[in-house]
């Protein structure tokens, strides 16, 4: 009997050894959010990557997340405690989360990370963008021809590169089309802050902008515009199409799923590594929504020939001659800018009136 029950108690040991292996087989995948998973944009797409990982992985994975972590200490906290409970790779998702991660990193060597939108890598910690500002040539295209009061409205999050990039693209293009288009900008300074951003579309909407754009997370703009009648808006970082056919009348989409997944992947296969990704429309990182019916038919044409164009990199949104805001020279006829002026890109171009804000 003591035997008996001597090797059942070993086959039971074998057996919680197992499932704790088992358990430990799995990959865990941690995502630090700035905003709310039902933000209807940034965070909200995001997300959907997070689900596409367990999709395409299944039981082999764990994914966790948290949501609304403020760019800062705390954000370094949320990274800490991910790490400290076994996660092999964090996904940390907004521009401020840039020198939290890489403190981090230094003390998790065998973690991987990977930063969005941000420039500072390291052996454990990779970065990753999308070329928004291709979407937003589109963006401009569309406004500038719908305009009718010549005012376009663009609010803000933070003046940094990746949002001063959008700007001067979305202005480049409705200017191209439009001589006499003017941009009003306001800066809510923030990311998601849905009365902070409805209230940055009202005050533009009252100074005479017919066009909306944002670089914020909420609908709460589409709202806005909505109420006002007769606004246009773009979907922002997600689809936005509960707004659609009006006032939204298209959008920038953000897909991370494939990267997500081929990242994760390479955690798993002893792949990863260090790199520096930023990919656009060609690659499907930037999509484009539907162009709804409000827009007319000539101008939905020459807007999804602007994307073909782009994707089949005949095309560069900042192909010269562009001049800088203080009327210097920039870009030379047909010169294309490089991406490390874009990647740091501080100032406005020619036309657009105010300062950049420090």
């Amino acid at each position: 009997m003591k035997f008996t029950t001597l090797l059942a108690s070993a086959a039971m040991a074998l057996g919680l050894a197992s499932g704790a292996m088992a358990a430990d087989d799995k990959t865990k995948v941690g995502f630090v959010y700035v905003g709310p998973v039902g933000d209807g944009g940034w965070t909200y797409e995001h997300n959907k990557g997070r689900l596409a990982v367990e999709e395409e992985f299944g039981d082999k994975v764990e994914t966790v997340f948290v949501e609304s972590v403020p760019e800062g200490p705390d954000a370094e906290r949320v990274m800490t405690q991910m790490a400290l409970e076994g996660a092999d790779l964090i996904f940390t998702t907004s521009f401020g989360y840039m020198d939290p991660t890489i403190n981090v990193a230094k003390k998790f060597p065998n973690v991987k990370f990977e930063h969005a939108t941000g420039y500072k890598t390291a052996d454990n910690v990779a970065v990753y963008s999308a070329r928004f500002y291709e979407g937003r040539a589109v963006q401009g295209h569309i406004a500038g021809k719908m305009t009718k009061s010549n005012i376009i409205g663009y609010i803000g999050s933070y003046p940094i590169p990746e949002v001063i990039r959008g700007i001067n693209s979305a202005y480049l293009h409705a200017k191209k089309v439009n001589p006499d288009v003017e941009f009003k900008i306001v800066w809510a300074y923030t990311w998601f802050d849905p009365a902070k951003e409805a209230d940055a579309a009202t005050v533009l909407i009252e100074q005479g902008a017919d066009v909306i754009l944002q670089h914020t997370d909420s609908t709460a703009p589409q709202a806005a515009a909505q109420e006002a009648g007769n606004v246009v808006t773009f979907g922002q970082a997600s689809d936005m199409s509960e707004y659609a056919p009006f006032p939204r009348v298209s959008s920038i989409i953000d897909d991370w799923a494939p990267y997500y997944i081929a990242r994760t992947k390479a955690v798993m296969d002893g792949t990863w590594e260090s790199a520096n990704t930023w990919d656009g429309i060609r690659e499907g990182m930037v999509a484009i929504g539907e162009i709804s019916d409000a827009v007319p038919a000539d101008v939905k044409e020459e807007a999804l020939a602007l994307k073909a164009a782009m994707a089949a990199g005949e095309y560069h949104p900042f192909t010269g001659p562009i001049k800088k805001q203080d009327g210097s020279d920039w870009l030379a006829e047909g010169e294309v800018a490089d991406d490390g002026t874009l990647a740091g890109m501080n100032f406005y171009i020619e036309g657009l009136e105010g300062e950049i804000p420090q």
